[in-house]
């Protein structure tokens, strides 16, 4: 860590979504993410694995939003989440494999030459999601 480092870590990661009630739903079934708040006027969720909050927002008008462009557009390019094993990365891989509206990547594989493994997918609503277990 950077003693030199203002900040300390993530505290939360904003995401406008098309479907705020599938989303939510994928996070707390799929991800088993708490539902820790929802803020029906707005509208938003707030959901958490414990060590990070996502915010859900609803997109206005979704038919009409732009999807992310990796190549062209300025934003977020990936959010990425911590898996405690590869046992546990392989099993959710198959679970994603089986989840509508989430799009496979790429599977479970080494990261480059580290002892690191992960995979990349894109969450119902097209938002791409790496997930990583870090060497140990």
């Amino acid at each position: 860590m950077a003693d030199s480092a203002k900040t300390l870590g993530v505290h939360h990661v904003g995401l406008t979504v098309p479907d705020l009630a599938a989303t939510r739903e994928f996070f707390v079934d799929v991800l088993g993410f708490a539902l820790v708040g929802e803020k029906p006027e707005y509208p938003a969720a707030f959901v958490s694995d414990g060590t990070v909050m996502l915010t859900l927002w609803q997109a206005a008008d979704p038919a009409n939003a732009v999807p992310f462009d990796r190549k062209s557009v300025i934003g977020l390019h990936h959010f990425a989440l911590r898996v405690s094993d590869s046992a546990a990365l392989d099993a959710l891989h198959d679970t994603l494999k089986a989840t509508p509206g989430a799009e496979i990547e790429f599977a479970p594989e080494a990261m480059g030459t580290s002892a690191n493994r992960h995979m990349m997918c894109a969450i119902p609503g097209g938002i791409r999601l790496e997930l990583i277990v870090p060497a140990a």
